[in-house]
């Protein structure tokens, strides 16, 4: 290995070492901790750590900056992959795959890229009442395996659409 492979590889790692990534609020809310989520799926982690908004209104935001992975068919749920290499789900509401994509508005596709300025979808909060569905705005990381750390601000603060409550390390 020559001396300029050896100074590539190092500018390499240097810029890798941008491990955190910042995690936002997609809605305007209430901040619940993921293990108070009343789904077992998510409150036992079984999809990974994460939290939840309590929303206050329908517009939905990307909790982080990235790339759209997946919309579902449904449209109660995205996926996002941050930069660091970090995998986040963005679920909808809960039980809400049964309506169908009914009262959800998802704009965003495959392939785009996200800030915590996207709006990536408008949800009918009135009609996942109406079909007594949890209106709780689910965020999980889903590979955990390449989570380093996960850190957010109190639980129960009111929190807004796009405003700061932590970060995710990737290891």
């Amino acid at each position: 290995m020559g001396l300029f492979d050896f100074l590539k590889g190092k500018d390499k790692n240097s810029s890798q070492e941008t491990k955190e990534g910042k995690v936002y609020s997609p809605v305007n809310g209430k901040l619940v901790a993921i293990d108070e989520v009343a789904d077992p799926v998510f409150s036992q982690k079984m999809m990974g750590d994460g939290f939840a908004v309590i929303p206050t209104d329908g517009d939905i935001y990307s909790p982080v900056d990235g790339k759209v992975m997946s919309v579902f068919p449904t449209k109660h749920a995205v996926g996002i992959a941050m930069d660091n290499g970090v995998e986040v789900l963005v679920h909808m509401g809960l039980d809400t795959v049964e309506l169908e994509g009914k009262p959800f508005t998802t704009t965003v596709t495959e392939g785009q890229e996200v800030t915590k300025d996207t709006k990536i979808s408008t949800v009918d909060l009135e009609a996942l009442a109406a079909a007594e569905k949890d209106n709780a705005m689910v965020v999980v990381f889903t590979n955990m395996d390449k989570v380093g750390s996960f850190d957010m601000i109190d639980s129960g603060s009111t929190v807004t659409a796009a405003g700061d409550i932590g970060s995710v390390t990737a290891k």
